[in-house]
């Protein structure tokens, strides 16, 4: 018996990277076929959770991690502009498809939330002002208001001013046409529209192993979750969007360009309240300065969350450490992932981020009480009663090798992609699901450069600034922002 017919396209996991993907080459290849795996019963289990990632809308408004302080009192805004490019990006596409009637009614998954910056003390006050001054021109940052007046920050989110000492110095910025986004609602209506399309998706079972046969096509090993048998798909093109659980299948898929890499895993954990009447008071995402010796990633923040419909607030993280990739992984994750090629890596990241440690360390150690006096530096008036404390998704930071220091920690996303194409992966975290579709079009330009003339036309219909930068041309700039401002509903930038 001849084998089956190979599968065009196959997802390994059910999150936002890998509907994406597929629903972006669903529209530049309408008849390929795309078979979606995901281990969980349901999609959008994971990261893209909404409880279980930030939600922001990483758009570098309000983050103020993406604005470096350098020496000279100056402020390098580069990161910034990079990543509110790169969600601008996202909005273009999300935009596309609700014009075209392809994704639900967009205040399912987006909807407008102001993020504001907030600081405390000369130093930090200083910096605000700075950043702001670097900012406020700039035309993707346009609208940007700042203010150190009591009166005016009240205005905005009187939660973070009530009970707040009146000789301490402060600053806020805050920009009005900011969003928060339901990845969990947006990957189901991704999803949705790829079944509608003839994609299949299959949760509920488990991709277990990758091996490439002499004819260049993919075998896809699986096994079902329930019943536990096992089964085989062949594939021309997997893509491995399994988030946690992408570097142990990029390592069995034995490609040498995932050699060398490793993981780091962080959890979290989040202060929720649904009490009407505070969530009421405070309609704002209001990020704050990190601790020193803290990662990117914990970047303390008071933000308004609005899943199916409803608002709440959340506030932290607070980081922990776990050695599983998953929040539904296994206590094996971390040393199972080891190899020869990425012990150097390991160590030598180990060894230059004692400080890291030591912070995660605290982390774990503090108090109920600690973690709520670290809300009340945000809001001064919380009440325990008010707040529950959750437990937020997995982040698996990138450990790569270095030439000069052996091994490097990366706080960002990692495209791993083999020689020939037919397979690619993603590794790491933050700003992940707000970046998702300027990623996965830098992954097709990787692994489909014979085909990138041709679905041209069509990229640039979905995300009309394709190709150009915002950031260097305003009119452009404005133009778009206004136009999927008005697309998605929600406020306009200008």
């Amino acid at each position: 018996m001849s084998p089956a017919k190979p599968i065009d396209v196959v997802l390994i996991g059910g999150g936002i990277m890998s509907v994406t993907l597929g629903s972006i080459l669903k529209q530049v290849e309408p008849g390929w076929t795309i078979h979606l795996y995901e281990a969980l019963p349901e999609l959008a289990l994971e990261s893209s959770n909404p409880w279980n990632n930030a939600g922001t809308g990483h758009s570098a408004l309000c983050e103020l991690n993406y604005t470096k302080d350098l020496p000279d009192g100056t402020v390098d805004i580069s990161s910034a502009v990079k990543i509110n490019e790169q969600f601008q990006i996202s909005r273009q596409f999300w935009s596309y498809l609700v014009k075209k009637d392809l994704l639900p009614d967009p205040e399912n998954f987006i909807n407008t939330v102001p993020h504001m910056s907030f600081v405390w003390g000369e130093d930090n006050v200083s910096f605000l002002r700075r950043r702001f001054d670097a900012l406020k021109d700039h035309p993707l940052f346009l609208g940007m208001e700042y203010s150190e007046d009591p009166a005016v920050i009240h205005s905005w989110a009187p939660t973070i001013m009530s009970g707040r000492p009146k000789a301490q110095k402060f600053a806020a910025t805050r920009m009005i046409a900011g969003t928060d986004v339901d990845f969990g609602a947006l990957t189901r209506g991704l999803a949705s529209y790829l079944t509608d399309n003839g994609a299949i998706i299959s949760t509920d079972e488990k991709v277990t192993g990758l091996s490439r046969g002499k004819d260049g096509v993919w075998t896809v090993k699986l096994r079902r979750t329930i019943g536990k048998y096992t089964s085989r798909a062949r594939a021309r093109f997997v893509f491995v969007g399994a988030g946690g659980g992408a570097l142990s299948l990029l390592q069995k898929s034995g490609i040498p360009e995932a050699r060398g890499y490793g993981g780091f895993p962080v959890s979290g954990q989040f202060l929720r309240t649904d009490n009407e009447k505070l969530v009421a008071k405070h309609h704002a995402k209001v990020y704050g300065k990190a601790s020193v010796g803290a990662p990117p990633m914990s970047v303390p923040h008071l933000d308004t969350r609005i899943v199916d419909g409803h608002s709440s607030l959340m506030f932290g993280p607070y980081a922990g450490f776990t050695p599983k990739f998953l929040k539904t992984g296994s206590w094996l994750d971390l040393p199972l992932s080891i190899r020869l090629g990425n012990i150097i890596p390991l160590l030598a990241v180990f060894k230059d981020n004692l400080d890291l440690s030591w912070y995660l360390v605290t982390q774990l150690l503090a108090s109920r009480r600690a973690k709520f006096a670290a809300l009340r530096e945000f809001m001064p008036d919380a009440r325990p009663a008010d707040w529950r404390l959750i437990t937020a998704g997995q982040r698996v930071q990138v450990i790569k090798k270095d030439a000069k220091k052996g091994g490097i920690l990366q706080f960002g996303t990692e495209v791993v992609t083999g020689a020939d194409g037919t397979i690619a992966g993603l590794l790491g975290a933050s700003p992940g699901a707000s970046t998702a579709v300027p990623i996965m079009l830098e992954l097709i330009d990787r692994c489909f450069p014979d085909r990138s003339e041709e679905w041209a036309p069509q990229i640039r219909a979905m995300v009309p600034s394709y190709g150009k930068a915002l950031s260097s041309t305003p009119a452009l700039a404005g133009k778009t922002l206004a136009s999927t401002a008005k697309q998605l509903e929600l406020s306009n930038p200008s």
